[in-house]
């Protein structure tokens, strides 16, 4: 699929660049192509000297977190849950142990744990289907699950607006958060409609009402708040919530004895190899956006969406941030590669940057995960899993745009 995307970009920009050579006689076009290329990998190398840092700091203390049991707990309350939503895996059967803990890393922003602990828990699955060729129900529900789960910390996220110029880089921390519990819902309920699954038993209402309690207090909360108050609450509640995080795992780590600075050692260098496997293929992603715009492909896509919405009767300013939506479903890094070059385009702190930003910060990459999970274990027929997983990701999009417009509007 990236193959496919990465190839799709260049090809489609050369018969773009050839259009306006020979119909619009811009013959600096292939200047402006090439210049783009030279652009994008400066960007990359100043992106990736910041992100190294705060990356090998960050799984530093997540390693610390998994040493002191914090993950392991997090498993442990998510679990009971599981057994209503799946009733036809056995409580005591290993997937459900595997499940939770790929669920409590992705909370976290584990993203190195999470993937192999959820292809552990697709393999674990796998035993009980009766059919190899075709997903199972419990199957698509962790699937779906996964690609939309909330994920309390988007570090990543928050890195990229920093390099890009952002005042404050975690102001979209409450949207996303937003964001991504509605795609979460949505997935879960569009799974449930389709395998009948009762959310109304007790156990299910209590984790649902508890979760839902929780964001509709933010919601009123930050109701009566002016937009630029709104940004700038959005931006403490963040800080302080990640400050006080890292004050737990130490004070946690401490308690349980814990050699908490060979453990964020160990970490540190995780995260730093990490980071140079991403520059790559970040590399890759943003040469290709950066030709596909320089071409004016980009801005044909943009401006004829922005049309029909604006003969709609509709405010147009989130178009700009489309194009991160479009690519989230298909590729991670095409979806970062297009929200950094949102932002170098419009800036960080524009309406079009915030946007990418929460999009990005809301959901996975449905067809990746369904590739790489799925294809683990030799499933062929997904059944309902892609329609549910896309489910989630619009619904995803649709309330980081509403939230965008609510805080930043």
């Amino acid at each position: 699929m990236l193959n496919r995307i990465w190839i799709s970009f260049f090809i489609i920009a050369f018969f773009s660049s050839c259009y306006q050579w020979i119909f619009l006689g811009n013959d600096q076009i292939f200047e402006q192509v090439i210049n783009a290329i030279f652009s994008m990998s400066k960007t990359t190398v100043d992106i990736a000297i910041g992100f190294i840092g705060i990356l090998s700091f960050w799984l530093g203390m997540m390693k610390i977190a998994e040493r002191a049991g914090i993950v392991d707990k997090i498993a442990q309350f998510i679990s009971p849950l599981f057994t209503r939503l799946m009733p036809e895996v056995p409580a005591s059967h290993p997937a459900i142990g595997s499940m939770t803990m790929n669920l409590s890393a992705n909370f976290l922003g584990l993203d190195n744990a999470a993937t192999p602990l959820g292809l552990k828990a697709m393999q674990d699955l796998q035993t009980l289907n009766p059919n190899k060729e075709s997903a199972s129900n419990a199957q698509i529900m962790f699937l779906v699950l996964n690609t939309s789960s909330i994920t309390l910390f988007p570090i990543a996220v928050f890195i990229f607006r920093a390099q890009q110029g952002a005042v404050n880089p975690t102001d979209v921390f409450v949207p996303i958060l937003l964001a991504t519990f509605a795609s979460t819902l949505a997935g879960l309920f569009a799974v449930a409609f389709v395998q009948k699954i009762n959310l109304l038993n007790r156990f299910v209402l209590i984790y649902l009402l508890t979760a839902m309690a929780a964001i509709v207090s933010l919601v009123v909360y930050f109701a009566g708040l002016s937009a630029e108050v709104l940004s700038q609450q959005s931006s403490l509640f963040g800080n302080l919530l990640i400050f006080l995080t890292l004050l737990i795992f130490i004070v946690t780590a401490v308690y349980r004895k814990v050699n908490v600075y060979d453990s964020f050692i160990e970490g540190a260098k995780q995260g730093f190899e990490t980071s140079i496997k991403l520059i790559p293929y970040l590399l890759a992603m943003l040469c290709a956006i950066g030709v596909f715009r320089a071409s004016g492909a980009l801005d044909v896509l943009v401006e004829g969406i922005r049309y029909i919405v604006l003969s709609l009767g509709i405010d147009a300013r989130f178009v700009d941030g489309l194009p991160t939506a479009f690519m989230k479903p298909l590729s991670g890094s095409g979806a970062r590669a297009m929200m950094i070059e949102t932002m170098n385009t419009h800036g960080a702190d524009s309406f079009a940057g915030r946007i990418a930003s929460i999009v990005q910060g809301s959901t996975e990459t449905t067809f990746y995960v369904l590739a790489v999970y799925f294809g683990s274990v030799g499933i062929r027929h997904t059944r309902h899993a892609v329609t549910c997983g896309l489910i989630a990701d619009l619904a995803g999009i649709c309330a980081a745009i509403g939230v965008c417009y609510w805080f930043f509007g």
